[in-house]
């Protein structure tokens, strides 16, 4: 009998066929506490690397943008302004309840026009050849099952000259910062999420796929074999997140 092909699920193996399934589990469970789950992962830093993400991401007015694992919106929120009137943020997330939370928040701040939700998985994108101008995805990529599948398809929706930019968790530089992340990540980190938000195991998953996801020059590695050119890494905050940029040519 064939045995069924495995990927991570933090630190469990498990069939590739669950892992989207348990990963909606995770975020239907974290939803309506996303920002206080950043905030507890970030030391509550998150939205100053939101800012900077957008602020160097060199989206312009008129811009079509494509914001994967869009969540809560909250790329979304500081995109809008920069596109205008002329441009669109299509806000595009797995999950169901993220879209709902994000939808309903931003829609509370009169964030209505230029914004369109859409419930997609990143692997198989429902868009035609050379859609956006940009692709934005912040903290969503290491959930993804086959990253290579969804960094191609990317490529694939993206216009000549157009932009992919990832912010992600990514591999700390200093090894002593390290040990005192990790001691947060995997002792403090659940304790918290238990405490907060009644849900330590949603915690705990969160920080393990942190330490499983590719590392800044592996993904730079698999972006070129996407397709993209000229990726850049920039780390933030000694390497704890990383933004990588690359183009479509």
């Amino acid at each position: 009998m064939n045995e069924q092909p495995t990927t991570h699920f933090g630190f469990r193996d498990v069939p590739v066929a669950d892992k989207q399934k348990l990963v909606g589990e995770v975020f239907t469970s974290v939803a309506r506490n996303y920002d206080l789950m950043n905030d507890l992962m970030s030391f509550g830093i998150h939205r100053l690397w939101k800012r900077h993400f957008v602020a160097v991401s060199g989206v312009r007015e008129g811009d079509r943008v494509l914001d994967l694992a869009g969540g809560t919106g909250d790329i979304a929120a500081l995109l809008k302004p920069v596109v205008g009137e002329q441009g669109e943020v299509v806000v595009g997330d797995i999950n169901a309840a993220m879209l709902g939370v994000g939808r309903d928040r931003l829609t509370d701040r009169g964030l209505v026009g230029g914004l369109r939700w859409a419930q997609l998985n990143a692997e198989a994108l429902p868009f035609p050849d050379n859609a956006f101008d940009a692709v934005t995805m912040a903290f969503g990529l290491r959930n993804v099952t086959d990253k290579d599948k969804a960094l191609a398809d990317i490529c694939r929706v993206l216009k000549p000259g157009g932009r992919l930019l990832v912010l992600e968790f990514s591999r700390v530089q200093s090894e002593l910062f390290n040990k005192l992340y990790d001691f947060h990540s995997f002792k403090v980190l659940p304790r918290l999420g238990r405490l907060f938000a009644g849900d330590a195991d949603s915690y705990r998953y969160l920080a393990e796929s942190i330490r499983k996801h590719p590392d800044q020059q592996t993904l730079k590695g698999m972006m070129e074999r996407a397709g993209f050119g000229k990726v850049e890494v920039r780390n933030l905050s000694n390497g704890i997140v990383a933004i990588h940029r690359a183009y479509k040519f």
